[in-house]
């Protein structure tokens, strides 16, 4: 089993990265969080991996933080819940989020991330409510608010097939960049970010 990669980034793309591990190449599914951290192409990059095994394939899942890859793992050991819904969720919230929605059975929270209905957020709080760590161990995930221009393109990206947590990240990180776009520079720009 792969329990870790460092190598050189060779590609990245939203839900996945390639990462060259002395010549090899490795096809890795990552959550959206991960995706930022990465890098850009060429940079080093060390992953946490998950290696899911089944009869027609082997999956890499890979991750950031050790947090990540403890939720994804739990994630995986809920009833109905297979790799692709919990690197959805974990691409849909922060996991300190995550974590405290679940220690407060936020149900409601929890369904509006895209692929969780409200049977899979209720077994969720239900199987993880005293096996995940304490929130207090948690760093908190401060969520810069954007204006009401950023929420428009943010509400555009959704509409175009973009992940929440990507859309936002991206409008964020432009915004930061270059404040006081319109609406049309900063959807194009966030456009640029996310294909990247």
């Amino acid at each position: 089993m792969i329990a870790v990669l460092r190598g050189q980034l060779l590609e990245k793309h939203p839900s996945r990265l390639i990462v060259d591990v002395h010549g090899v190449g490795y096809d890795v599914q990552v959550p959206v969080s991960t995706f930022y951290q990465a890098g850009e192409p060429g940079a080093s990059v060390t992953l946490r991996i998950h290696t899911h095994v089944r009869e027609d394939q082997i999956a890499l899942f890979g991750f950031a933080t050790a947090l990540e890859h403890d939720l994804f793992e739990r994630l995986i050991g809920v009833n109905g819940i297979g790799p692709k819904l919990a690197l959805s969720v974990l691409s849909g919230i922060e996991s300190a989020d995550f974590v405290r929605a679940v220690e407060q059975g936020d149900v409601t929270r929890l369904t509006r991330i895209p692929g969780v209905g409200r049977k899979t957020a209720e077994r969720m709080t239900l199987e993880l409510r005293d096996r995940l760590p304490k929130v207090d161990d948690v760093s908190p995930s401060p969520a810069p608010a954007l204006d009401a221009t950023g929420g428009d393109v943010v509400s555009a990206l959704v509409n175009l097939g973009y992940q929440r947590a990507a859309a936002d990240k991206a409008v964020e990180a432009v915004a930061a960049e270059t404040p006081g776009l319109g609406f049309e520079d900063l959807l194009r720009r966030a456009l640029r970010h996310l294909s990247r």
